[in-house]
């Protein structure tokens, strides 16, 4: 007979038992030691001696899958294994309920409080040795939740197997499975408040996951990575600051280049690493701009509806694969930025929404918690343990993958609660106000725990509005940003390119508005994949005229942006023109790499990069007003623009011109800062790039000839639909 009352025996076969661990294994009872096991898939059930492998003694069902007996002539505990048979099939484990707790009083504390820096170390599943054994620590927060087990085929996928422990006040579920590691399959099943079985849940902070459409997590050991990039580690500071050339390639892994000779499939991370990498050196450019690689189901989200925040996508390979692909990056001394977003989730059933029943990471009430726009979800900011688990996954990239940058996706939306929202469909803030005062703390505390921990990565925010101090300092108020996307400046441009060439001069403001703030922020000049989707056409079918035209008006526009004072960043594919609108799910058009045209924008993409980079007073001033200077930013008549770029002192100063017309302008009197001779160093008319080859070949010296407010000019010739550049050279 059972020495378990029935309602006990009822909660562990049901598996609704809240503490298993004070029925299950081994335990003291009317001074004898008794043995239990929850084991529905075994017949039988016999108690090893761990030293000798003899028996002990066999369990006696006590109903549907509970097993116990009393040990005889025993009276302290001792290691012991279970040995089960079923029909034909015997085999022998270790007791899960057999170990101690595994999370120690301080990471409690530090989860009780919310400020677990490294919240990653704490809870998701870790290989690791405890007790004398290895296995996998299994944690989770659900404070909710009536009961929480993991499940997977280790258990057959049973809740009632391996039901966690429950850690005090922290609402964190946890438990010590012996003999599993790396490449285990595994979910979490959650018993809400009331009872109810819940949809089958990912670990929040599970480190991979199965190939989508499957949504199971998956164990990885991310211990005992050699990493071989000290050397880039120590000197990346230099690279992310405001007056260093920084020079994006933004890049969809899984449309960037496919292999046609296995199915279409895409590159995986090494793949990457030998092609991605030394493609993106070749062309100048200082970082790759990865779209969301944390896992995510959907792909035509492109990453931007993530469900494992700290588990970089399978999609491509393992964390290892990705490990490798960061070091190519570094090895090649190009950073790398992934995008990451902290503003919503999906509703998918097994993600993060209602995750223990409740709306434990959103809000509930839909004004707050529901993202009109995307059908998602939204983070509850004001909630410490969501601000621990977002801060904290922040933190895990730049540890745990040595990655270089982070650009937070959908800043506005996060900043405002009336975003897309309207009248009655959002609630104010304590103030009466718009602004969500609690987002905007997350991300200063964000910004702050990530350049604390290491203050040469560098952060950069998509941020659509005019909200102040985005890249200015948390000490004085700001958000405490390294850098903000200038997305004022890429719409106004973009509109004033998609028009004719001959209605340009009643546009011409689109092009110079945005200097009047542009030393506000510290600006990227950002063309990006949200550019070239959802029928706007690429880059190139947006330029108006036939296709000589257009080429030239893309040539052009490049070389206004690499001119312009900001930092930049290109979408794959616009650096050789794409004809058709990026695809998320087929492979650029490489094969136009053939036609001249397309070889020429390659070619001039390049050129403009290695120009930028080696020449300071393109990049040395970028965010400061003193940087530059207007020498005639008002001849809309012509659609001409003409502007100079000052380093710091004693460099030479480049004077940049842009025609916007198809009408070449021979003649042409510029003024100038300075005397001497204006070398020509880069002309997108070219015919390198394609274009016609009008210009100054052999530069032009200056005269003592005042124009547009300059003591000196040069008269020069001004290509049809270009930009030129010259430096003072005065050697």
């Amino acid at each position: 007979m059972s020495t378990l009352d029935q309602s006990t025996v009822d909660a562990i076969v049901t598996g609704q038992h809240i503490d298993p661990f004070s029925v299950l294994g081994l335990h003291e009872a009317e001074g004898k030691l008794v043995l239990r096991a929850m084991r529905p898939e075994a017949h039988n059930v016999t108690v090893l001696d761990a030293k000798t492998g003899k028996k002990i003694v066999a369990l006696e069902p006590v109903h549907d899958g509970l097993f116990e007996a009393v040990i005889p002539r025993r009276k302290k505990r001792f290691d012991y294994r279970l040995q089960m048979t079923r029909d034909a099939d015997t085999w022998i484990e270790r007791d899960a309920y057999s170990f101690g707790a595994v999370m120690g009083e301080m990471d409690e504390y530090l989860l009780g409080e919310g400020t677990h820096g490294m919240l990653w170390k704490a809870l998701g599943a870790h290989v690791m040795d405890h007790d004398k054994a290895t296995g996998v620590h299994f944690a989770v927060w659900a404070p909710n939740a009536k009961r929480v087990s993991v499940v997977g085929d280790f258990n057959g996928w049973d809740g009632r197997r391996h039901v966690m422990r429950r850690r005090g006040a922290t609402g964190v579920h946890e438990i010590f499975l012996p003999d599993l590691g790396d490449g285990t399959t595994y979910k979490y099943e959650v018993l809400d408040a009331n009872g109810t079985v819940l949809p089958l849940k990912a670990d929040p902070v599970g480190f991979g996951a199965e190939l989508p459409p499957r949504t199971a997590s998956v164990v990885r050991d991310l211990a005992g990575y050699n990493w071989s990039d000290a050397g880039w580690m120590t000197k990346r500071g230099a690279y992310h600051k405001i007056d260093t050339p920084i020079s994006i390639y933004e890049v969809h892994l899984e449309s960037w280049k496919r292999v046609p000779e296995d199915g279409g499939r895409s590159l995986t991370y090494r793949e990457l690493a030998a092609d991605l990498v030394p493609y993106a050196k070749y062309m100048g450019f200082t970082h790759i701009e990865l779209t969301p690689v944390s896992e995510y189901p959907f792909g035509g989200s492109w990453g931007y509806q993530p469900v494992g925040l700290f588990a970089p996508t399978s999609r491509f390979g393992t964390p290892e694969d990705f490990r490798a692909f960061v070091e190519a990056c570094h090895e090649a001394e190009i950073g790398l930025i992934i995008d990451w977003v902290p503003g919503h989730f999906p509703t998918d059933t097994h993600g993060l929404g209602a995750f223990d029943g409740t709306a434990l990471y959103e809000h509930a009430d839909p004004k707050e918690g529901y993202h009109p726009d995307w059908n998602t979800l939204v983070y509850n900011y004001g909630r410490t343990e969501v601000l621990n688990f977002l801060i904290a996954n922040a933190r895990f990239w730049f540890e745990e993958y040595h990655i270089d940058g982070l650009r937070v996706d959908a800043v506005a939306s996060m900043l405002y609660r009336d975003y897309s929202r309207k009248e009655g469909e959002w609630v104010p803030n304590e103030h009466g106000g718009r602004e969500n005062l609690e987002a905007i703390a997350f991300l200063q505390r964000m910004n702050e725990a990530v350049y604390a921990a290491d203050d040469s990565i560098m952060t950069a925010a998509e941020e659509s509005t005019a909200f102040p101090g985005v890249s200015a300092p948390t000490s004085s108020g700001g958000l405490g940003f390294g850098f903000k996307w200038n997305m004022g400046w890429m719409n106004d441009t973009l509109r004033y390119m998609g028009e004719d060439p001959i209605n340009r001069k009643y546009h011409h403001d689109k092009m110079t508005f945005g200097l009047h703030y542009a030393f506000s922020e510290n600006f990227i000049l950002p063309l990006s994949h949200d550019e070239v989707v959802h029928g706007k056409g690429s880059l190139l079918t947006r330029m108006p005229g036939d296709d000589w035209q257009r080429f030239a008006n893309l040539r052009a526009y490049f070389g206004f942006m690499w001119g312009h004072p900001g930092k930049k960043l290109l979408f794959m594919g616009c650096e050789f023109a794409q004809v058709d609108e990026w695809n998320n799910e087929s492979s650029l058009d490489w094969h136009l790499m053939d036609q001249t045209p397309h070889a020429g924008m390659q070619h001039l993409v390049r050129d403009l990069n290695k120009t930028y980079a080696a020449t300071p007073a393109l990049y040395e001033r970028d965010c400061k007003p003193e940087g530059f200077r207007w020498i005639d930013g008002g001849n809309a008549a012509d659609s001409v623009f003409s502007w100079t770029r000052q380093g710091y002192d004693g460099t030479p100063p480049v004077l940049v011109v842009t025609n916007m017309t198809p009408v070449a302008r021979e003649g042409y009197r510029i003024g100038v800062p300075a005397s001497g001779h204006w070398a020509e160093i880069l002309n997108t008319d070219a015919a390198i790039y394609g274009g016609s080859n009008t210009g100054n070949p052999n530069g032009a010296d200056s005269q003592d000839t005042s124009e547009h407010g300059c003591p000196y000019s040069i008269e020069i010739i001004v290509p049809p639909l270009a930009t030129v550049y010259f430096k003072l050279n005065n050697a």
